[in-house]
């Protein structure tokens, strides 16, 4: 009579049974991508560091952080975070603030004096960056950390490019700005101000090895409003540059803003902290259409800014702006409906959009320019060898975070261009015992039960009534405390966290700890591939692959 396999077992320890001769799967400890850093135009990886935040270990979070990106002071103010958007806490409560926290840990390195890490060995390779914006300012930090000379060259007075001339301090205090870019020139990076590149032929002669172009954005688009002689038209971007050079401008008590971007919005804030008692802006689409971020126009409205939906401006003459009502058609496109209405305005502001100044590459050979931007390949190299292109001058979305990307993969582009491996220093948060995959961990990944209900953290903002007397910085930062408790809110998706939950969950005993930072092994000889602790990570860490045969 055959007997049940149990009863074959011998008398003895269960640990003689080696009970991973019965699998056909096994579990493995993986490495997912996080949606955050996936989101991230500037290749960050919040994860990473904001693990380390959430130990309170800040200064280890921030160095974590600039490994990728030398500001975080300035982008945990001005960048637009699609790494919220993406986040998976968002489907539990509500997604974790790590641009608050970004802005702390740059905070709180500025007052602490942390350095940038230092400069590479020297290659004895020069190259020559156009443009102290953030997609030059980027490639050159990480140029620099490769061990190339760098020098910086910009037509402006100061360093930063729009981000010092586009962006009202308001949001950007020059403090935070300067001293952020103080510690970039502290590695080496030389910026010549004052120094206006108008010729990339000449500049290509100097004997560069390789030439980045980053010369942003900074002419404000024409556009062709009818208007009478005495009508008061000034453009958004000349404005706002006039006044972080320190003017006051008198606009009038009325002020129209035509436009329906983030320039426009800063447009009519400023409008308003200049001494206008009403700024309006006037957009042709709807609130669903218009491309200004959330927040900064729900400031905007806080302070008493005033938008006129579905209209285009028809007339401006002396006092007074003709407004037409415009409705969308069923592609979404706004169609004129020949009402018209007369408003008081004593300036209009134009904010119709930004070009570039592309002047320099007249004649360069291999320079493609198609409607208003410098063609560039995957590695953002023109069609001249060694002239290399980014940011607002390319095609691409325009902003800070998008720049700042730009120049870390054109220093790694201009690197292996110029015979290194192509690679900036990072630090990687890939345990030695896990395997990195290309996967990006969706929400049906984790185990949320595992997560306490916790709402993110609230900045606190300047009262309104301040606001509009003056430039003081409106989103203030967060507390240590409260920055801690915001790291702690992130989910850690797709790596693990060493919360032994694999540890207990086992029935075979057959995960292994290795220690703080060393996490986990799996004892493929007791396993069984059960799936239970793949089934039970909280952070989607572990995965079932099937049994080499």
């Amino acid at each position: 009579m055959d007997r049940s396999f149990a009863t074959t077992l011998a008398v003895g320890s269960s640990l003689a049974n080696r009970t991973g001769a019965w699998r056909t799967e096994r579990p493995e400890y993986v490495h997912r991508i996080a949606p955050c850093g996936n989101a991230c135009p500037a290749f960050e990886d919040p994860q990473a560091w904001l693990y380390a935040a959430e130990a309170g270990e800040y200064e280890t979070a921030w160095r974590t952080l600039v490994e990728r990106n030398p500001f975080p002071a300035v982008m945990g103010r001005v960048c637009y975070h699609p790494c919220e958007t993406a986040c998976n806490r968002s489907f539990l409560d509500e997604a974790v603030g790590i641009n608050a926290v970004e802005r702390f840990l740059g905070d709180l390195a500025l007052a602490e004096g942390w350095a940038l890490p230092e400069a590479g060995p020297p290659t004895g390779r020069r190259v020559l960056v156009v443009g102290a914006g953030p997609a030059g300012l980027s490639a050159a930090y990480h140029l620099r950390r490769l061990g190339h000379e760098v020098a910086v060259r910009d037509g402006g007075h100061e360093p930063g490019g729009m981000m010092r001339y586009g962006i009202p301090t308001y949001r950007l205090p020059r403090d935070v700005l300067d001293g952020e870019i103080a510690r970039l020139v502290a590695t080496g990076v030389r910026i010549e101000t004052d120094t206006p590149v108008t010729d990339a032929n000449a500049a290509l002669a100097e004997g560069w090895d390789a030439v980045f172009l980053a010369v942003g954005a900074q002419l404000g688009r024409r556009a062709y409003v009818p208007a009478g002689e005495a009508a008061r038209i000034l453009d958004a971007v000349t404005l706002l540059h006039d006044v972080a050079e320190g003017a006051r401008p008198v606009l009038g008590r009325r002020v129209l803003v035509y436009g329906g971007g983030n320039t426009a919005v800063d447009a009519a804030r400023t409008a308003r902290r200049l001494g206008a008692t009403d700024a309006i802006i006037v957009y042709r689409r709807n609130r669903d259409r218009m491309p200004a971020h959330d927040d900064e126009v729900a400031q905007a409205l806080d302070e008493g800014i005033q938008v006129r939906w579905l209209s285009t401006v028809a007339h401006a003459d002396a006092g007074v702006v003709r407004v037409e009502r415009m409705e969308l058609d069923e592609s979404g496109f706004p169609q004129p409906t020949g009402e018209l209405e007369d408003l008081e305005a004593d300036a209009l502001v134009l904010a119709v959009g930004q070009e570039a100044d592309l002047s320099l590459v007249a004649g360069v050979p291999g320079v493609e320019v198609v409607d208003g931007v410098v063609q560039v390949d995957g590695d953002l190299m023109t069609g001249h060898p060694g002239l290399f292109a980014g940011g607002d001058a390319t095609p691409t979305e325009r902003s800070v975070t998008v720049g700042i990307g730009h120049g870390a993969r054109a220093a790694r582009a201009i690197d292996a261009y110029l015979g290194g491996p192509g690679v900036t220093p990072t630090t990687s948060p890939v345990a030695p015992n896990a395997r990195a995959t290309s996967t990006v961990v969706g929400f049906d990944l984790l185990n949320p039960w595992y997560y306490a209900d916790a709402p993110h953290a609230v900045r606190p903002r300047l009262e309104t009534a301040r606001r509009t007397t003056g430039f003081e910085e409106v989103v203030q930062g967060l507390t240590a405390d409260t920055a801690l408790f915001e790291a702690r809110r992130c989910m850690s998706c797709g790596s693990c966290f060493e919360c032994d939950n694999c540890y207990g969950v086992c029935p075979d005993d057959a995960v292994i700890k290795l220690g703080a930072g060393g996490r986990y092994e799996i004892d493929l000889d007791y396993c069984k591939g059960c799936g239970l602790c793949a089934a039970e990570c909280p952070a989607g860490a572990i995965e079932m692959v099937a049994e080499p045969t």
